[in-house]
């Protein structure tokens, strides 16, 4: 297709509109910038580079039909998820079906619009709360210098940390994964978004291995001479986990302890964990990987010498994660519905992943040793009014254009998920939304004795043969350990009962 006569229109007549605007005049293939469109009395009016500023926004309706070729770019960094949902609204109605957005990041804020940032606008910008805005380039000066490792790199959050961390200043930056397809595409793409100069200038590696091979692992740490690492490589979703618990506990927890001592022996400076509610009081055996790993974070954080520091960071759902709701809800609105939801009353605590990357990162540099966080997730939503609400921006009416179908629970699914233990007693910091938890051991297992009765299953042992790959010996050996996971196990046993009592027909 010819964009050559394509009619651009930015909204926001500001110093990112106005970049976008440069770029676009320098690359003539995208077609031509016909106006600006601003609320600002100062700028409506006015001519950038040629192009009229006109005004207000909510005037493009009277002023443009916009035809199959025109596109429009949201290019207001600042605004609020209100505000670019009323700019998306305005913008429908006048007929744009191609509309962009420059993400609400810190390195737009701080005076660097490209044209590459430009991303096609989805639920996630009009969706839930304004996410906080942190200042990258003050937040990542632990980092200037550094050799920075994240694991899981080719997964969404791995992916976005790679994305801010181009803002720090590292010296190297490590993608390690055992997914090739998803390490090129994040590795292609942070050299093109250097390539247009966003970030500084840090050398980028990709690195494809397993974390599960435990003489590779050190190896790794070793080469790499990492100063900090950030873990985000795990099997998280929760249906297919409870099908291959082996598999979760041998690449979440034997995978964590690996790195953590590769990490200690290396003498690395920071490790910070990836965490998620799932491992409060856990009810699915990927809960209780997580929850393990968290233990083994704070274990090697005792471990760990006075230039070190071992930390985790909580949280919850993030909005647009790879296998997540969101992505699953537009892929079967596209197929004409129904949008699927398990249970009419479950809900979850959401954030978005630049947001939740941006206070990582940041709880990265301001975290201490042996300390636990959590960020703040804000109010949480009820998934049947995520699934309304997304149904609506694609431009339908639930119920009557897309239907919503309740499917019921998926094993190791709860209504709601905790964000924290009672006895954990998150305090605020001086960081905004990020929280400090109260350390607490566990009294129902000693975790070096559980990690030596699972060994046997997660790898082969002559003396104990038949252990190994034994699931169900594993998940014994996990309800004994681990009290809620025991008490969700054994309702969900008796309500099968119930259901195959009540099937049975009395002749």
């Amino acid at each position: 297709m010819n964009k050559s006569d394509t009619r651009i229109y930015i909204i926001g007549a500001g110093f990112a509109g106005q970049m976008i605007a440069r770029d676009l005049i320098r690359k003539k293939i995208f077609g031509t910038v016909a106006s600006f469109f601003d609320d600002d009395e100062n700028l409506i009016g006015k001519n950038f580079d040629g192009i009229p500023v006109f005004g207000p926004i909510k005037s493009i309706t009277s002023i443009i039909r916009a035809g199959q070729k025109d596109e429009a770019i949201i290019a207001i960094p600042s605004a609020g998820t209100d505000k670019i949902k009323l700019i998306h609204d305005i913008l429908v109605n006048a007929g744009f079906v191609k509309i962009k957005i420059l993400p609400s990041i810190s390195q737009i804020i701080e005076g660097k619009a490209h044209l590459i940032q430009a991303r096609d606008i989805n639920p996630l910008d009009v969706l839930g709360r304004t996410p906080v805005v942190i200042s990258l380039k003050e937040s990542l000066s632990y980092l200037k210098g550094k050799r920075v490792l994240i694991t899981g790199a080719g997964g969404s959050i791995g992916s976005e940390l790679a994305r801010q961390l181009l803002e720090g200043g590292a010296e190297r930056l490590y993608l390690f994964g055992h997914g090739e397809n998803s390490i090129v595409n994040i590795y292609r793409e942070l050299n093109i978004l250097q390539n247009e100069g966003v970030g500084e200038k840090a050398t980028v590696v990709p690195i494809i291995g397993d974390m599960k091979d435990r003489e590779y692992t050190e190896y790794i740490i070793q080469r790499t001479r990492a100063d900090v690492i950030f873990h985000c490589a795990a099997y998280k979703h929760v249906p297919m986990m409870e099908e291959n618990p082996v598999a979760v506990i041998e690449n979440n927890v034997l995978g964590t302890k690996n790195l953590l001592d590769a990490a200690l022996a290396s003498k690395v400076e920071r490790f910070v964990l990836i965490s998620t509610d799932k491992a409060v009081t856990p009810v699915s055996i990927y809960g209780v990987s997580k929850m393990l790993c968290e233990k083994l974070v704070l274990k090697a954080a005792r471990e760990a010498k006075d230039s070190q520091a071992f930390m985790f960071v909580r949280f919850g759902n993030v909005l647009g994660s790879r296998g997540s709701i969101l992505p699953l809800f537009m892929e079967q609105i596209k197929n004409g519905g129904p949008v699927t939801v398990t249970d009419p009353g479950m809900e979850r605590f959401f954030m978005t992943i630049p947001e939740a990357c941006s206070l990582v990162l940041q709880t990265g540099g301001v975290g201490k040793n042996a300390e636990s966080y959590l960020l703040d997730m804000g109010e949480s939503i009820k998934i049947i009014d995520l699934a309304r609400q997304i149904i609506k921006f694609s431009g339908f009416e639930p119920d009557k254009d897309i239907a919503i179908k309740i499917i019921g629970a998926r094993p190791g699914e709860r209504l709601e998920e905790p964000l924290w233990l009672k006895e954990e007693n998150p305090q605020p910091t001086e960081y905004k939304k990020i929280l400090r938890l109260h350390n607490v051991e566990s009294n129902s297992f000693n975790l070096d004795e559980l990690l030596a009765e699972l060994m046997p299953v997660l790898k082969f042992d002559s003396k104990r043969p038949n252990q190994f790959r034994d699931k169900d010996f594993l998940i014994n050996v996990l309800r004994k350990a681990v009290q809620s996971l025991d008490e969700f196990y054994t309702e969900m046993e008796n309500l099968k009962k119930e259901n195959e009592m009540s099937s049975k027909v009395v002749l």
